[in-house]
């Protein structure tokens, strides 16, 4: 359920293909997201998800996404 929410939110951001958004899918690498997208991104999960994301480091792939809001929710 995480990862759907979280892959919903990105295909929204960057405009691209649901299938392109995958758990080891790189966000700047694979999906070309700049630092203001990811920025974005990273914003509407707090929303969703009510969790606060202290920093991008460490934070490349979707997994990487997923995992944070899970411990966070779970902490």
């Amino acid at each position: 359920m995480t990862f759907e929410k979280i892959q919903d939110i990105i295909v929204e951001e960057l405009g691209v293909e649901k299938d392109e958004v995958q758990l080891t899918t790189n966000i700047q690498e694979d999906l070309e997201a700049d630092s203001l997208d990811l920025f974005q991104i990273i914003n509407e999960i707090e929303d969703e998800f009510d969790v606060k994301i202290e920093t991008e480091d460490g934070i490349a792939t979707v997994k990487d996404l997923v995992e944070y809001v899970e411990k966070q929710q779970n902490a």
